[in-house]
């Protein structure tokens, strides 16, 4: 299971990312936005669910997880820690991994580009970046 909970975790990533841009640290406490993207309420739908299947204490801890992601997006620590809070609900709660799975959109691929003159494609033939390039047949 451990598996299938890595492989969520990646897939979700950028939807939780989404959300906390869009919503901020309320996240938790919005309604789904019809003005704000599909991408950031998948992720929104993802900590609700979440939030909703913990404890008290379990959601005190998300809470404070969301807000610190939230006050600090650039930081990947704080980042990581609300994705450790999301893998501890998902150990504790087989059937949470199944209903967080549904949510996720099948096939979906994220691909990330950082950096000057990155490319980023699902798929690509011939991609060239760099100064002077010549491309013979």
């Amino acid at each position: 299971m451990d598996a299938e909970i890595v492989t969520l975790m990646d897939q979700v990533g950028p939807y939780l990312t989404a959300a906390l841009g869009a919503y901020g640290a309320g996240v938790l406490g919005r309604a789904e936005d019809a003005a704000v993207g599909a991408t950031a309420n998948v992720g929104r739908r993802v900590l609700d669910v979440v939030w909703r299947r913990r404890s008290a204490e379990g959601r005190a801890a998300l809470e404070e997880a969301v807000r610190d992601a939230a006050a600090e997006p650039d930081d990947g620590d704080a980042a990581a820690a609300l994705r450790q809070q999301i893998k501890r609900a998902l150990r504790e709660d087989a059937e949470l991994l199944r209903e967080l799975s549904v949510l996720v959109p099948a096939g979906s691929v994220t691909v990330t580009a950082s950096g000057e003159r990155s490319i980023a494609a699902q798929r690509i033939g011939t991609a060239i970046s760099g100064d002077n390039a010549t491309v013979r047949p």
